[in-house]
């Protein structure tokens, strides 16, 4: 099977003013997602609408590793030939709360065979997070040794993995795949959100960006 999954993402969040949102999804369905998936590297994408938080609108690209977005294949034909909607839509024209981020995974080291084959998941859940550089090497610990694999023991979790933001802003991002959106209402998901005491001393020392944790609904591929 061919590889869907790599070590890097593309993230694009934004709003879009509701009398130019069809003609906006029509445009990036169409043809911009199309665009960026010709490009070596770019190894899969989605689209998807915000149930919880914000902004509305998510692309998010598959990427084999975010120094893809340094080569010429992305910069000659996507970065700097921007199509007339692209600039109207992230210009301020169409789109709002514009948010591009590149990331680099930090957990799992690497995806399994069956991570790296599968299909974008139907639904996500993400945080965008800074954390006080003092308690850095401890927040990583805890996230990657505790509060990752706690939630990974809740049905309907998919998998997590977590970034650091390569361009942009903040620092991290956590994105959980789930397979249905009421997960985080769950009775074990609440159970397993404050089941160990290393979590009450981390979590009220974290910086959420605006409009996270937000969950996410799949509309492309449909």
């Amino acid at each position: 099977m061919a590889k869907t999954r790599g070590m890097g993402l593309l993230m694009l969040w934004c709003d879009v003013d509701p009398e130019h949102e069809e003609e906006f999804n029509r445009w990036y369905d169409g043809e911009h997602i199309q665009r960026l998936l010709s490009v070596p590297g770019f190894l899969n994408a989605g689209r998807y609408v915000a149930l919880k938080g914000g902004p509305k609108y998510l692309a998010m690209y598959e990427l084999e590793d975010h120094r893809v977005l340094q080569t010429s294949a992305f910069l000659d034909e996507v970065r700097y030939r921007p199509s007339p909607w692209r600039q109207k839509s992230s210009g301020g024209h169409v789109g709002r709360n514009y948010i591009l981020n590149a990331y680099q995974q930090i957990f799992p080291a690497r995806a399994t065979p069956v991570e790296a084959t599968g299909p974008m998941p139907p639904y996500l859940q993400m945080g965008r997070m800074d954390v006080p550089a003092a308690l850095e090497e401890e927040f990583n610990a805890w996230y990657n040794t505790v509060y990752i694999p706690d939630y990974l023991t809740v049905p309907g979790v998919l998998g997590a993995r977590r970034f650091v933001v390569i361009d942009g802003q903040p620092k991290y991002l956590t994105v959980y795949d789930f397979a249905r959106a009421e997960v985080p209402q769950s009775e074990p998901w609440n159970r397993v959100r404050d089941l160990n005491p290393w979590t009450h001393r981390i979590r009220p020392q974290l910086k959420l960006d605006a409009g996270s944790p937000a969950v996410f609904r799949r509309i492309w591929p449909a």
